[in-house]
């Protein structure tokens, strides 16, 4: 088949799949259902709205798995944290180890470092990101921690400190050990972390091929190809683990940008893992709509202050409120505001004073987040505080 048909054939079958989504998405939507994902061919899925950080679909997200090169993701954070603190610069080499050299023989992917090199961490940055190199994500780790064993160390105590409860690291390439293993949630919540924490180092992982020492090698994320609002991240796979793909995408929406962020693991080929991806974003775009309900430091309500020298406060959501909600139904949503009252000063910025509850119309919970002071408010004087005191027990 042509390049040409090829592309034809793809078109078509993405136009049959956005009707039928569209279709199943009115129809939820007019019974008022939540919008039931595509069925997947994937022993474990999740799809999360990076903004609003919602789930939006998911199977057995929960479930221990080998994550195989997805491993490299926790490898790469540990290294973008050795950049930002000035442990390592991009232009500094790093001596080729044997360790790094024996994984030649381990059958995994490979940059070809050998010890007679000395490469430079952002060329290792590309072999490991781009050409999912085992061998540069072991000279990474010696580089940064001294030996692989201390790297690993690190990873789990990473995992740790961020409460997933369903990983654990034994070593930092992904290839298949004995109590190595993680989760769809686990390693969203790692991939997230990359893009949220490391802005400047994510676009690495659209790169689409990588020449080191004359060897070329394609990404072999093809949905970077395909589609272009997909922007990265990582593929992964081992006989145990199957075809394995993180997948994110920025699209523009009628309501802004949105991120989606998607991990499917267990497919049965690398068409396979690619195709399942894009059809989950599509659905997440197609099915959901995404809103922004309040602006970082903009006031959601003004309510009076006791004994503070001002007699009113400003109160509002510490950053950027989203929301993620079935398409159409995004005038149907409920804000409720709990708060404390009444509020007596002093006052601290940022001091949470109450929650905002975000609901369907039916009162099914979206969303939860506190509610915070804008603006400090000091004590006010002594005989303001007196006359405050004395309308508080009239009140």
């Amino acid at each position: 088949m042509s390049m040409t048909a090829f592309q034809t054939s793809f078109l078509s079958r993405l136009r049959r799949a956005v009707v039928l989504l569209l279709a199943t998405t009115a129809a939820a939507v007019a019974i008022g259902q939540t919008p039931q994902p595509p069925e997947l061919a994937a022993r474990q899925y999740l799809l999360i709205d990076l903004a609003s950080n919602q789930v939006l679909a998911e199977r057995d997200a929960d479930a221990q798995a080998d994550p195989a090169s997805l491993t490299k993701l926790m490898t790469a954070y540990l290294v973008f944290n050795a950049l930002r603190d000035k442990k390592l610069s991009l232009e500094q080499t790093l001596p080729v180890s044997e360790r790094a050299w024996a994984e030649r023989k381990g059958g995994g992917s490979l940059m070809f470092i050998d010890p007679k090199m000395t490469p430079r961490v952002d060329e290792l940055l590309r072999g490991m990101i781009v050409q999912s190199g085992n061998d540069a994500s072991v000279a990474l780790a010696e580089g940064v921690a001294g030996s692989v064993d201390a790297f690993v160390a690190l990873m789990n105590r990473q995992a740790q400190a961020w409460g997933l409860k369903n990983t654990q690291f034994k070593n930092v390439t992904g290839l298949t050990e004995a109590g190595h293993y993680s989760s769809a949630r686990d390693v969203a919540a790692v991939a997230a972390r990359i893009i949220g924490e490391h802005p400047e180092f994510y676009p690495l992982y659209a790169i689409r091929q990588y020449s080191f020492n004359n060897i070329r090698q394609d990404n072999r994320n093809l949905l970077l190809g395909r589609d272009p609002s997909i922007d990265g991240m990582k593929t992964g796979y081992t006989d145990s683990a199957g075809y394995c793909l993180v997948a994110s995408a920025v699209r523009n929406m009628p309501n802004g940008q949105r991120r989606l962020l998607s991990v499917v693991l267990g497919t049965s080929s690398r068409e396979a893992r690619a195709s399942e991806s894009q059809k989950l974003l599509n659905w997440g775009y197609l099915a959901w709509d995404a809103l922004r309900l309040f602006d970082a430091g903009k006031a959601v309500a003004t309510v009076p202050v006791w004994k503070g020298a001002s007699s009113e406060v400003k109160l509002g959501t510490p950053g950027a409120l989203f929301t993620t909600v079935p398409k159409g139904e995004g005038e149907k949503i409920k804000t409720v505001i709990e708060r404390t009252d009444p509020l007596v000063a002093p006052l601290t910025a940022g001091q949470r004073v109450g929650t905002i509850r975000i609901t369907t119309a039916a009162g099914t919970p979206i969303a939860s987040v506190p509610l915070v002071v804008l603006e400090p408010v000091p004590l006010a004087g002594v005989f303001g505080r007196a006359w405050d005191s004395i309308r508080l027990w009239i009140k």
